[in-house]
């Protein structure tokens, strides 16, 4: 009886119906429609401020919420996934499935309170720093592109910062450190490409505004 069942089965599968092959064709659109808005779903619900202040409320949330990224007068906010999660698919893939690994740091109890958050601070800010410096700030430059940015104005030791970085083919992450976070302690870290005289520059107009 078995024997003449899978006999039937491969019979069909030889030379299925039309109706057969319809509704295969039916059950495959409907399960990609679904699988797709599902994903979709899954994307979204993970890059929204929600599902980062889940883990995150006790340490770096409070620091963001300080940020202009957080609040400004112009109103125009950007949340945690504007800054670190890419927009392209296949970088976007690729940090979420990195995501997935500090995730698992946090529910393993690695860096689930605070005390412990700050003894890796440094390490995870690193690793973040890298990450912007290899694909060239470009989640600052979704919104901030030197190509857009009236210089004029600018304050003048930032027109000088940016026109450097241009020359020198910098990019934002190498100033632009603990914009939206408390930065770690940074004292084998080098926290910019800016040479020390123009670092200084605005110290010494200050001091001679005040000596006059």
């Amino acid at each position: 009886m078995i024997k003449s069942s899978i006999q039937k089965v491969c019979r069909w599968l030889r030379s299925p119906s039309k109706m057969a092959i319809g509704g295969v064709i039916l059950l495959t659109i409907i399960g990609t429609i679904v699988g797709t808005n599902l994903f979709n779903v899954g994307m979204a619900t993970t890059n929204t401020e929600q599902f980062c202040s889940d883990c995150h409320t006790n340490d770096v949330v409070p620091e963001y919420q300080a940020s202009v990224h957080f609040s400004n007068r112009s109103g125009v906010k950007a949340i945690c996934s504007d800054c670190h999660v890419p927009h392209e698919f296949v970088p976007k893939m690729i940090r979420k499935m990195q995501a997935s690994t500090e995730v698992f740091a946090y529910y393993t109890g690695k860096v689930d309170t605070k005390e412990k958050f700050e003894k890796h601070r440094l390490e995870m800010a690193e690793r973040e720093w890298a990450r912007m410096k290899a694909n060239g700030s470009q989640e600052c430059r979704n919104c901030h592109n030197f190509n857009d940015m009236d210089f004029t104005q600018q304050k003048t030791v930032a027109q000088q910062m940016h026109a450097l970085a241009q020359e020198q083919n910098k990019t934002c992450i190498d100033c632009h450190k603990g914009i939206a976070h408390n930065l770690p302690h940074m004292e084998k870290v080098q926290q910019s490409f800016i040479p020390e005289d123009m670092l200084k520059a605005p110290e010494k107009a200050a001091d001679n505004k005040d000596a006059k």
